[in-house]
């Protein structure tokens, strides 16, 4: 019943349609809780510069109308622990991101529920897309009622970059599920060695 991102869950080592896969262990500060994409999913190590754009088909969606410069701050949360630069691109350039509010069946074959159900979600590398539900009652500074589009637009672009979720540390951007009035935008250190020792950083 708790609002959370539309990316499966991980059920018996397995997401639905992917294969097992490990958790990943700290050599020195113990267990873990970060999780990748089977496969590993990554970028090409040639492919740091990612560029994204806007593109919507729910129109005038209260509370977002700073979700580009919010947007920026949540990629450039990412850019500062990892080697990636993030770009801006018009919404109708080529870009490896794509950005919008959709309601409902919205052509990705993961339809949003409506209002405090799956809130948003990203594909893993390669898929670009990041879309959040216009049903819900999104803010930037959010109240009781409203749900945090930065702290959410950090978890997704997480996402985007190859990380699964950690479902057994709350304090993580990577958890699954995020309360409406809760602001949770800083990298937990299992996000951010999740991220490095995806892309060989540590």
């Amino acid at each position: 019943m708790v609002p959370r991102c539309g990316v499966p869950d991980v059920v018996n080592g397995t997401r639905k349609g992917s294969k097992k896969y490990n958790r990943k262990l700290k050599s020195l500060h113990g267990v873990s809780h970060y999780e990748f994409f089977p496969g590993p999913l990554r970028w090409p190590s040639t492919q740091t510069h990612l560029r994204y754009r806007f593109a919507s088909s729910a129109r005038q969606v209260p509370g977002t109308e700073n979700v580009r410069s919010i947007c920026a701050q949540a990629f450039q949360r990412w850019a500062q622990v990892t080697t990636f630069t993030f770009e801006e691109v018009p919404s109708t350039s080529a870009a490896d991101i794509t950005i919008g509010f959709h309601r409902g069946n919205h052509g990705d074959r993961s339809p949003f529920d409506g209002f405090k159900g799956t809130y948003a979600h990203a594909n893993p590398p390669g898929g670009g897309n990041f879309h959040f539900d216009a049903y819900e009652t999104w803010s930037a500074n959010p109240g009781p009622n409203e749900i945090d589009l930065e702290s959410v637009s950090v978890h997704e672009i997480g996402h985007l970059l190859g990380l699964n979720h950690s479902p057994d540390l709350p304090d993580a951007i990577m958890y699954p599920y995020f309360e409406y009035g809760m602001v949770k935008r800083d990298l937990n250190r299992d996000d951010i060695d999740g991220i490095r020792a995806l892309y060989g950083l540590q």
